[in-house]
């Protein structure tokens, strides 16, 4: 192993990155909160500003796929429609198979200028979570409690909110409503033969109602649907601890405008007018898609590449740029302190200290198995829940 490499799966790394990280966090947070002062003033400004804010959270998450692990992440996709990425507003339909999926959407959408104003439909108890659910709390990030009953009201009126964004931004939807596990497949499959639905071989059953509801609140503001693909070649396994160990992983992720059964793989830009408004037929479409979708998996399954002209598309410097900054501003503190510590000679400080790391690790081992997935969510994990769309 090169010095690099050993460096990277060092813990002792990881824990000054992860410092950085929550401390830097946990400042923008606060920033944050300052900011709600201009909501009455001046909305869009607000927006503007938490759009940056937010960024120089998320990019260090993308800069640790990007520039720590080294992780390659091939796009293919319709070049006619490459230009149009960043430039418009776009529902991103993704799955939700890997660790790290979350990480190679936020990876896709910085390598378009859109990670700092991206949406995502999430889960109410993220919203509780420090850094990054308190920053998407200031992004307008859409939560739900998963009770359609309960949530409808709610998420109409945060995506009405959306109609007037100032910045460009992409939707994130997981229509599955949670990671796909052997279990859960199992249980979604029974629900498929129970409603008279094709059976889907890889992914679950796409919860149609948030999408339809998306579809309807965002027309005439989002111009596209972008449905995505996301796979690792040679039956790699990402986790969110390989690439805090410096692993480098091989995405492909295919950004299809749409697939036509009849005509396999037939590229095309779906606008969002041509996404049915009604919710039973969208519904219907949706459940198309996924059907497709399944297809287009199973032949990656079997040749490993997809029918589309690979791009990678240029890595920028931003991300990298602002780790520095975070770095170099509170580093040298830390180490500061830690002399101090030293020199001091007390057994009292030396305890605190070693107290504080043990309670670090705790925390940094946490916010790794939050992604992890058999420690995910149990949603989708009975027939009763499944049942709900």
């Amino acid at each position: 192993m090169d010095i690099v490499g050993f460096l990277k799966s060092q813990f002792i790394c990881h824990l000054l990155i992860c410092y950085i990280f929550i401390v830097s966090g946990l400042i923008i947070n606060f920033i944050q909160l300052f900011t709600l002062i201009l909501w009455p003033i001046n909305k869009q400004l607000f927006r503007k500003i938490n759009c940056r804010l937010a960024y120089c959270i998320s990019s260090q998450m993308v800069m640790l796929l990007e520039w720590w692990s080294g992780t390659d992440c091939t796009l293919y996709t319709d070049p006619e429609s490459y230009h149009k990425y960043g430039k418009e507003n776009a529902i991103v339909i993704l799955n939700h198979n890997f660790e790290i999926d979350f990480l190679c959407g936020w990876n896709f959408c910085e390598r378009f200028g859109v990670l700092g104003s991206s949406k995502v439909l999430a889960k109410k108890e993220l919203s509780y979570m420090p850094i990054i659910g308190w920053m998407w709390y200031f992004l307008e990030i859409v939560f739900c409690k998963r009770k359609w009953e309960e949530d409808r009201k709610t998420v109409v009126q945060k995506l009405l909110n959306l109609r007037d964004y100032p910045e460009n931004f992409w939707f994130l939807i997981h229509c599955e409503g949670t990671r796909f596990t052997e279990q859960k497949h199992q249980i979604s499959m029974k629900v498929a033969e129970a409603k008279g639905l094709p059976k889907l071989k890889y992914h679950l059953l796409p919860r149609t109602k948030g999408f339809a509801v998306t579809v309807q609140c965002l027309r005439n503001v989002v111009s596209a649907v972008y449905d995505s693909t996301l796979n690792f070649r040679n039956n790699e396994n990402p986790t969110l601890l390989g690439v805090l160990n410096g692993k480098k992983y091989h995405a492909d992720l295919y950004v299809r405008q749409v697939i036509h059964i009849l005509i396999p793989f037939k590229q095309e830009r779906i606008p969002l007018e041509d996404v049915p408004e009604d919710e039973q037929e969208c519904s219907t479409w949706l459940h198309k898609l996924y059907q497709e979708k399944d297809a287009f998996q199973e032949e990656y399954y079997r040749t490993g590449t997809y029918p589309a002209v690979p791009t990678v598309p240029p890595r920028r410097p931003w991300t990298l740029l602002n780790w520095l900054f975070w770095a170099l501003l509170l580093l040298y503190p830390l180490f500061q302190l830690l002399l101090n510590m030293i020199n001091s000679g007390s057994s009292l400080t030396l305890a605190s200290f070693a107290f504080v790391i043990i309670i670090a690790s705790v925390g940094v081992r946490w916010m790794i198995g939050v992604t992890e997935i058999n420690k995910g969510s149990a949603y989708g994990n009975n027939d009763n829940k499944q049942k709900q769309k």
